[in-house]
């Protein structure tokens, strides 16, 4: 099964190294593509939804409507962490 999910704060390749490396550890999940430019998470697996959501929000990268200065600090801190790893 595939989920798409549209996120705010995606910036570059570090962000998406986070969220693939992150996203790939969690329970049923089978493969993570990143869209940078679109802001898009395309999971296949058999993941619930709000689970991933959850997760990408504890990562920085929530939805558009969820988007708070919080958010986009955690999002920095993922990024860094993604390009460190790169």
């Amino acid at each position: 099964m595939a989920i798409q999910v549209q996120v705010e704060n995606i910036k570059c390749g570090g962000c998406a190294n986070t969220i693939k490396n992150q996203v790939s550890k969690m329970d049923n999940v089978e493969s993570v593509e990143v869209d940078i430019e679109q802001g898009i998470i395309s999971v296949e697996g058999t993941i619930e939804k709000s689970n991933l959501i959850q997760k990408l929000s504890s990562l920085g990268y929530p939805p558009a409507d969820e988007n708070n200065l919080i958010s986009k600090a955690k999002s920095f801190v993922s990024c860094a962490i993604g390009r460190m790893s790169d």
